[in-house]
């Protein structure tokens, strides 16, 4: 990860985020954080609702945070849950990461595994995926 934050601040801050998830009905609160490629922070926690379905995962707070703000790469994003080690980004969230990884390159996924950091890239957790790139038209 070339940033100016290492993938241990990352994932400090992803612990931090996680501290201020709304997640009453499941009780597994999550954190992320995320460095854009322009080197700017978003921070994101898991928001449940009542209507179980209509909640949104942590890594997809920060993307939307990240969005919202105008960024474009995301380079890397750590993910954090106090009962799960390592806590990997679910299905969805890997689709969504799909969306707004480097045109220029993959995106690092950092994680805290039962011996410490773990950096995976996003395409080992989602192979052959399909994304924008997909739907680009020639001519």
């Amino acid at each position: 990860m070339s940033s100016p934050l290492t993938p241990e601040e990352l994932l400090d801050l992803a612990r931090q985020a996680a501290a201020r998830a709304y997640a009453p009905y499941s009780g597994f609160p999550v954190g992320a954080a995320l460095i854009t490629d322009d080197g700017r922070v978003f921070q994101g926690a898991n928001i449940e609702n009542a209507s179980y379905g209509l909640g949104c995962c942590a890594e997809r707070t920060a993307v939307f945070h990240a969005v919202f703000a105008g960024a474009q790469d995301v380079r890397a994003i750590a993910v954090w849950a106090p009962r799960a080690a390592p806590c990997p980004p679910c299905g969805a969230c890997r689709q969504v990461l799909v969306e707004w990884r480097p045109r220029d390159g993959d995106m690092d996924i950092i994680l805290e595994g039962p011996d410490g950091v773990m950096v995976r890239s996003l395409e080992s957790l989602i192979p052959l995926s399909f994304g924008p790139r997909n739907l680009e038209t020639e001519g």
